[in-house]
């Protein structure tokens, strides 16, 4: 079987695909640390993880399958709580992965949890996180999570329309039932307004937050902002603690972080004014970025939280204000680097001139984010070592979709062949979480590795499970 393979690059540059994909690694048995888990590595050729061949996993779980690092997840939520300080709050995004054993985890490790749908906060719940330390956010929260985040406690509740508001401040009311849930007379509910400031983030568009043309929050140009703070207040029911900001995701420039906490202070500033109210707290969001290729380049955590500590001292200190209790919310950054997606390699078919297109048993429905934000990843031959020469590839899946693209460009060993294993790196983070059943595919497995041992986290999905649905 022939192969296309570029040993300085691609044979024509004149065929090239608009996106022009880089030069190949110089060894693409390689791993580069800031990409992979921690405890990635060769083993007799093969990748291992958390001491753990890969071959050995895939034939024990399968695949596709993801592969979490525990050490790799924990050593990470201790690093946000140990740059930010004992004072301030860190709170792992469940949106960005979701089990109870990945809570359990985080809340080990000192983090609370923010949740921003009813299913997670029960899954928080089930896993033993205590409701104080749970967030609720949401654009479009039903009455019936709100009552149930009022009933079980939770420590705050992140507002973000004026009719949630409303809601709030009904259910709070005595004796006030929804759905046979009695909301506990006096009971109120810590509440932060959701502030878009206007940052514009340098990241893709459909996960910008902070403009004001998109669904999240109140605006703090129009004045809206400064209105939900009134009808907060306003209401009996209602703990007003603090203030909200979130300005995107897979964000690099910390610029955008600290005019964002300008902005909201700003708004802090003019509530005290206004109201004589001193908040007590400010939450920066999460969004930070991580290195998903060789190009990304990812800042130092403990010079992020050093340098937002910094500016909420200051722009305090100037306007008068006492310092809030800070809190951000990473998701990605803790979830993302320590999971790999193993594939198995299923053909492999030359389109001369342009590139080898190499199948795998996945695809689009474990991971959404290549047709969805163009996403880019690393990936690996995983289950042995090559000498050939590489062959420019693009790792796709087994849907019906032109856009079933789990890697647009990448560099593969020219010899590739069906029953070969791939590692994509970077994938723990809103690929399992995003997952569908398109096509009637069952959802991969996750499997958790540490110290040589392995442990089913999420099993995989079977017909039986998709037909159980089918009331037909």
């Amino acid at each position: 079987m022939s192969r296309v393979a570029h040993p300085a690059g691609p044979r024509h540059a004149d065929v090239l695909p608009a996106e022009h994909p880089p030069p190949p690694p110089r060894d693409l048995n390689a791993l580069e640390p800031a990409i992979w888990p921690r405890t990635a590595q060769r083993s007799g050729g093969a990748l291992s993880i958390g001491g753990l061949d890969v071959r050995d996993l895939a034939a024990e779980f399968g695949t596709p399958l993801f592969i979490c690092d525990e050490d790799d997840f924990r050593l990470r939520c201790r690093g946000y709580r140990e740059a930010f300080g004992g004072t301030a709050g860190v709170f792992y995004a469940a949106k960005a992965f979701c089990c109870r054993g990945v809570l359990r985890w985080v809340t080990e490790e000192g983090l609370g949890v923010d949740v921003c749908t009813g299913g997670e906060l029960e899954v928080a719940l089930q896993a033993g996180v205590p409701a104080e330390n749970i967030t609720l956010h949401g654009s479009n929260k039903l009455t019936s999570e709100l009552a149930r985040a009022l009933e079980v406690g939770v420590g705050h509740i992140v507002v973000d329309s004026f009719e949630e508001i409303a809601r709030l401040a009904y259910l709070t009311e005595p004796e006030v039932t929804h759905s046979g849930v009695t909301t506990p007379p006096g009971r109120r509910p810590a509440v932060l307004v959701r502030v878009t400031t206007g940052v514009e983030a340098h990241t893709h568009e459909f996960v910008a937050t902070a403009h004001d043309d998109q669904k999240f929050g109140f605006s703090l140009s129009s004045g809206a902002a400064a209105e939900a703070v009134r009808r907060v207040l306003a209401s009996p029911g209602l703990d007003l603690a603090g203030l909200h900001s979130h300005i995107g995701s897979q964000i690099f420039d910390t610029d955008g972080f600290e005019m964002a906490a300008r902005r909201v202070l700003g708004l802090a500033a003019a509530v005290r004014d206004e109201h004589g109210l001193e908040l007590r707290e400010l939450n920066l969001g999460g969004g930070l970025g991580i290195a998903y290729t060789s190009e990304d380049d990812p800042a130092d955590i403990k010079i992020i939280a050093q340098n937002l500590n910094e500016i909420v001292r200051s722009q305090c200190a100037s306007a008068g204000l006492p310092v809030p209790r800070l809190t951000v919310e990473p998701g990605r950054a803790i979830a993302g680097p320590g999971t790999v997606t193993l594939y198995e390699v299923g053909t492999v078919k030359d389109v001369d001139g342009l590139r080898s297109y190499v199948s795998v048993d996945g695809g689009m429905s474990d991971n959404i984010r290549t047709a969805l934000y163009d996403a880019e990843y690393t990936t690996v031959l995983a289950s042995r070592e090559s000498a050939a020469a590489p062959m420019l590839s693009r790792i796709v899946g087994r849907h019906c979709e032109s856009g079933d693209i789990v890697v647009r460009d990448c560099y593969l060993p020219s010899d590739v062949v069906p029953g070969d294993l791939l590692a994509v790196a970077a994938t723990g983070a809103y690929c399992r979480s995003m997952a569908s059943n398109y096509n009637h595919v069952g959802r991969p497995a996750v499997v958790s590795v540490r110290q040589g041992g392995a442990r089913l986290l999420l099993r995989r999905e079977t017909i039986e499970d998709l037909l159980r649905l089918d009331a037909g």
